[in-house]
């Protein structure tokens, strides 16, 4: 059986103010915004879709804000670029470490909600 991801969610007590971030720091564009009482958008990030809400009145499960990580490829003569970008603009570096697999530098960051963002170089 194969699987497609469709989508990552993530949840803010100010969605508009996250997906802001997401398009300011990281280039993503918002590509639709709700209606509905959700006021969920809808942010394309170099081809994945993110959602980004508040909490759900009447949802049953759990709710939390945030996401683990999510990681992202840059060029890798951008990535100190990019580094300088997102921490001129307050991201806070929470680690810089070497890949296992490729011997490469990559950094983890932190969004307004504390969901980490690895950066990672690649060709």
């Amino acid at each position: 059986m194969a699987f497609k991801v469709k989508h990552l969610h993530l949840k803010s007590p100010d969605p508009q103010k996250t997906a802001q971030w997401w398009v300011g720091n990281l280039g993503a564009t918002i590509v639709s915004e709700s209606a509905s009482p959700t006021g969920t958008l809808q942010l394309d990030l170099g081809g994945i879709t993110l959602n980004v809400s508040p909490f759900v009145e009447g949802q049953t499960r759990p709710q939390r804000y945030g996401l683990e990580h999510v990681a992202i490829g840059v060029p890798v003569d951008d990535l100190n670029d990019v580094l300088n970008k997102l921490k001129g603009n307050g991201a806070r570096v929470l680690e810089e470490s070497k890949n296992r697999r490729t011997g490469r530098t990559v950094f983890f960051i932190e969004t307004p909600e504390g969901v980490q963002i690895e950066i990672m170089g690649e060709d």
